[in-house]
């Protein structure tokens, strides 16, 4: 197959990302400072409400209370606590339930401040603790609904508003469009690509050029174009994802973008490696980017597959009463065996029977043979369709997968972790998925990263596999923790 080169258009946006911004009001609470200050006015609201609210309650219960505006310094000291944990630092996307930890650390680290103020320099009148655990009360059950208010609002503004930062990529290889795929298909993460910029246009190979391109993107030129690019776009963002793009190149395109108080995101050199715990330290003024080892055969997994087996076996013994009315309806439902055994590919290869309840009916030669469409996943309904009347409820439910809490209890799974997938399949996708067998080195999980970020069914199974792999790379008990709260929420939304 000849090599085809896409030729570098004149510096010109696309006419798809000529997109009208619905307001200058969304655009100034989308950048700094707008941003920071919406949720600073939002925290210092819910504070205020809060000392209002628990100073009265204070007073109605108690002969004395201390100062009115004593216990008002818990206001400045709370959003002092809040920006020192890094809560105003405008991020890419905001998840409510990263947020719990850090606000709610920084109101009792505000109440202790408070408290020890009144006591030591302002007397100690009437009973300080008691009004300043009231305050912390209201606090805690204000500020979180502010903030859940405040994310809400946000993704609406970003997936039906249209509220989404103009976005240049610099890069035009395999990872850049992956980028590109990832911004339109995740509009929550607020940003829209309008441009490429990349030293060498992209080569394709025959019939796959359209394949790994972005048509409607532009090609802006190379990186040096970086100034007249911004200036056409009117780009609020820069992502740096370029393999062939040179040091001093990369950083006069940062410069360059900081000199217009634009954010650049740049994608590290060995990214696959990189974590969410990764850090950076510095030899002699010169950075490094440390990259904790996370190893599945530590104390800490020891730990979680110890919770998983302990935590499946009381979840089997809460919810007996629907697990036992669901037997019976599979057995009255049609012929067959209640439970469903199917071999799935669990830790370092090793092959189990993964349980589900039986949602289908007996196959008859009627049934005809099913292919998966190229790069999808199995799963969902696969071919003619089966599923019994309450089979179609179990699966959009996900009931039918409750009996894997007795593959947690016996072992073979964890409660989170990579979905296991059957043993001709994973031959397959190692062949094919980048980084596919990596997913092995944990148990399978009933549910996982993937799956509440709405992986289910017949999706790619590529994006599945980078899921998996940043869940075993940034693993802690928290993340899963936040995992099984998440799908949670996943359970009502209807499955495949």
């Amino acid at each position: 197959m000849a090599i085809q080169t896409t030729p570098t258009p004149a510096l010109t946006p696309s006419p798809h990302h000529d997109v009208v911004e619905t307001s200058a009001f969304l655009h100034r609470i989308r950048t700094d400072p707008g941003h920071s200050l919406i949720t600073v006015a939002i925290d210092t609201a819910a504070a205020v409400v809060a000392v209002v609210i628990g100073y009265l309650w204070a007073d109605a219960t108690q002969p004395q209370t201390p100062s009115a505006w004593a216990v008002a310094l818990f206001v400045p000291l709370v959003l002092a606590a809040l920006a020192l944990h890094q809560m105003y630092r405008r991020q890419m996307r905001r998840n409510f339930l990263d947020e719990l930890g850090p606000v709610h650390t920084a109101l009792a680290l505000a109440v202790v401040v408070t408290l020890v103020i009144i006591v030591t320099f302002l007397g100690s009148r009437g009973q300080p603790g008691v009004t300043m655990t009231k305050v912390w009360v209201c606090a805690a059950v204000l500020l979180t609904v502010g903030r859940l208010v405040r994310v809400l609002v946000q993704r609406n503004l970003r997936t039906k508003r249209g509220s989404l930062a103009p976005t240049l990529v610099v890069g035009d290889g395999p990872i850049a469009h992956q980028l590109i795929a990832r911004m339109k298909e995740m509009p929550e993460y607020g940003l829209r690509p309008v441009g490429i910029l990349a030293a060498t246009p992209l080569q394709v190979v025959g019939d796959t050029a359209g394949e790994a391109v972005s048509p409607d993107v532009s090609r802006l030129g190379p990186p040096r174009r970086i100034s007249d690019a911004i200036a056409a776009t009117h780009a609020e963002e820069i992502i740096v994802a370029a393999e062939d793009v040179d040091d001093d190149q990369l950083a006069r395109v940062v410069r360059a973008a900081h000199r217009r108080g634009i954010r650049a995101w740049v994608l590290p050199r060995a990214h696959d490696a990189v974590g969410a715990r990764a850090r950076i330290d510095h030899l002699g003024g010169v950075p490094l980017l440390i990259l904790p080892r996370i190893n599945p055969r530590s104390w800490q997994f020891a730990v979680k597959h110890g919770f998983d087996r302990v935590a499946g076996a009381l979840g089997l013994l809460m919810i007996s009463p629907i697990f036992l009315t669901l037997m019976l309806l599979v057995r009255l439902s049609s012929p067959g065996p209640i439970f469903f055994s199917q071999e799935r590919v669990g830790r370092n290869g090793k092959v189990f029977g993964c349980l589900k309840f039986r949602s289908m009916r007996p196959p008859t030669e009627a049934d005809k043979a099913f292919e998966l469409k190229a790069g999808a996943a199995p799963g969902g309904v696969e071919g003619v369709d089966r599923r019994t009347k309450v089979g179609k409820i179990m699966r959009s439910t996900s009931l039918d997968e409750l009996p894997q809490l007795i593959n947690v209890v016996r072992g073979d799974m964890s409660l989170v972790g990579p979905r296991p997938e059957r043993p001709e399949f994973v031959e397959l996708f190692e062949m094919q998925i980048r980084r596919y067998g990596e997913r092995h080195r944990v148990k399978a999980g009933v549910t996982g990263w993937a799956q509440v970020h709405g992986l289910r069914g017949q999706t790619s199974i590529a994006d599945r596999a980078e899921w998996d792999n940043y869940y075993i790379e940034n693993w802690s008990l928290a993340l899963d923790l936040k995992i099984l709260a998440l799908t949670v929420l996943t359970v009502f939304h209807r499955a495949e």
